[in-house]
């Protein structure tokens, strides 16, 4: 069994879409993955669930039409924290993250959730890249 923890963003089915997609292009068989989709919320005044999430559903169904058993997963707090302790919880094998497009300044100056992940989880990251690449 592969587990993957899939760090879903809210608001960018393109970066999703890709994460899937890198997901499903992994070796293997997809019968032996498993794919956490996960969502950290910062904000939540409505109580929303990472089962409503466009983004999660977007790549739910790429994910499953490969035959990739998903889950969910939820968290609430500082994003690279969760995700962090997310991949902890589930004993991922891997952690998929797709970044935003930054501008050259942005790039300098990062603090990303991507950044963080890369520079602090204890196993392997996948950076995807996302609309238009990072």
């Amino acid at each position: 069994m592969y587990d993957v923890l899939v760090a879903v963003g809210l608001d960018d089915e393109q970066r999703a879409r890709a994460q899937a997609e890198a997901v499903v292009g992994l070796p293997g068989d997809p019968d032996e993955v498993t794919a956490h989709l996960c969502h950290v919320f910062q904000d939540n005044p409505e109580g929303a669930s990472v089962h409503q999430l466009g983004t999660v559903r977007r790549a739910r169904e790429i994910l499953e039409d490969a035959g990739i058993n998903c889950v969910h997963y939820e968290a609430s707090g500082d994003p690279s924290e969760e995700l962090l302790a997310a991949a902890d919880d589930v004993d991922a094998d891997l952690i998929c993250v797709s970044g935003r497009k930054r501008s050259p300044a942005g790039k300098a100056v990062f603090g990303s959730t991507t950044q963080a992940l890369v520079l602090n989880a204890d196993r392997p990251v996948l950076a995807v890249p996302g609309s238009g690449g990072e």
